[in-house]
């Protein structure tokens, strides 16, 4: 299963007259942009632009999905959401690098964040390098909670297909190719490593798409890594800004990018097992040992685990660790924590004496103050329900005080995020 990803680099984005990519400008004609909307339960929906350094805030924001179309090779980008639900991973894909599509609307208040293209609050989230296009759009009167992100999400997809497709024969400036042998061709004798990827699942409205099936519904299942970064995999999440994974997120996973790096070389990459994030106990205990029967089913002898979250997801988290290790494959957990503002409090909800490598993501709560900005889009009002945030988080002159959990991937637990360590 071979795919190639044509990356045709993005540094600079502008409204127009036409949708084209010349040297490196991708220019938006937005009456025709917002004309892939049609049929969708939206209103007073508008185009706008943020670059990197321009003193913008973008809040409340729902998700960021970056413009990708198939080239050649089956199926289309988003499977499930835009065109068939045929299998994606082979073939070609035009990437737009260094741009983004960013839908922002308030969905259900607490479960958003927002982005600032400039100051302190812009060092926290990687959407501050990206060149943006806007979609701020307004439900229908009436139109439930449920519907409102349903035709957001599809908003965001259709928006970021239609900017690649309309960019289709601009030169690309790099070829990137991803390959791995089935796993009944001889292997490299490498330590065998695993990806247990998991995803955002509890409902109301927390919500993760597979090839447009709610995760929530399936048990643990092997995929190849192409179809991730070839779109299988959808956000629908309004849950706390700092660690939700955004379809960007999902189409450019570093741990599936630094696995691929080094296959091969010092380890074996198997493959990636999609997994779910439950509420009732018998889904987590049944998802768990159904991730961890997978792994030893494949003869993985090491394991990643990345989880969505925070809180009742740390279960989830443990559970799968404890079930892998006890089956003897060596596992290493990626996350995030909430630990106060002072960082002194116990980081995750759920222990085990079998989690003894934890890679840490950063902590939720530690507090940041943002200056104000010369342009908000959206609604700059609701931090005060943000996650994170509070009735007195936004101030007269327009700054915001508030804890980094309410910026857009700023912990995020796939390792995608600026904050690291240091040994002191």
């Amino acid at each position: 299963m071979k795919l190639e990803l044509h990356r045709a680099a993005v540094g600079e984005v502008r409204l127009g007259s036409k949708t084209k990519l010349e040297g490196g400008c991708l220019t938006v004609d937005a009456t025709e942009a917002l004309e892939v909307l049609e049929g969708l339960p939206l209103i007073r929906t508008k185009l706008e632009v943020a670059r990197p350094g321009e003193r913008v805030r973008i809040i409340p924001v729902k998700d960021v999905i970056e413009p990708r179309c198939k080239i050649s090779g089956g199926g289309e980008v988003f499977p499930g959401f835009i065109g068939d639900v045929e299998t994606v991973g082979e073939g070609a894909t035009l990437v737009l690098e260094g741009a983004a599509v960013v839908t922002c609307a308030p969905v259900v208040g607490f479960q958003e964040g927002f982005i600032d293209m400039c100051g302190p609050g812009a060092a926290y989230t990687p959407f501050s390098r990206t060149q943006n296009i806007v979609l701020v759009a307004e439900p229908q009167e009436g139109l439930e909670k449920h519907a409102y992100e349903g035709a957001l999400r599809l908003a965001g997809l259709r928006l970021a297909h239609y900017l690649a497709r309309a960019c289709v024969g601009a030169p690309v400036d790099r070829v990137e190719s991803y390959e791995l042998p089935p796993l009944s061709e001889g292997r490299s004798g490498l330590p065998r490593f695993v990806y247990v990827y998991m995803l955002q699942s509890q409902g109301l409205l927390h919500d993760t798409y597979l090839y447009g099936v709610d995760v929530k519904k399936i048990l643990p299942t092997l995929i190849h890594p192409n179809e991730v970064l070839d779109g299988a995999i959808a956000s629908g999440n309004c849950v706390s800004a700092c660690d939700k994974n955004t379809t960007y997120h999902h189409l450019n996973n570093p741990v599936i990018a630094e696995l691929y790096s080094r296959h091969g070389v010092d380890l074996d990459f198997l493959g990636v097992i999609v997994t779910n994030e439950n509420v009732v106990l018998a889904d987590k205990k049944r998802s768990s040992s159904y991730t961890a029967k997978l792994a030893a089913l494949i003869g993985a002898e090491v394991a990643l685990v990345t989880e969505e979250g925070y809180g009742n997801p740390d279960t989830d988290l443990v559970m799968n660790c404890a079930k892998l290790e006890k089956r003897g494959i060596r596992t290493v957990l990626i996350t995030d924590e909430a630990a106060g503002a002072d960082g002194a409090s116990q980081g995750l909800a759920d222990a085990a004496v079998e989690a003894t490598a934890v890679v840490s993501a950063g902590n939720v709560n530690a507090v940041v103050v943002v200056p104000p900005m010369d342009r908000v889009l959206g609604w700059p009002e609701s931090i005060a329900t943000l996650s994170g945030g509070n009735g007195a988080s936004l101030r007269p002159d327009g700054s915001i005080e508030t804890e980094i959990q309410a910026i857009i991937g700023s912990t995020n637990e796939l390792g995608f995020s600026a904050i690291g360590a240091r040994w002191v």
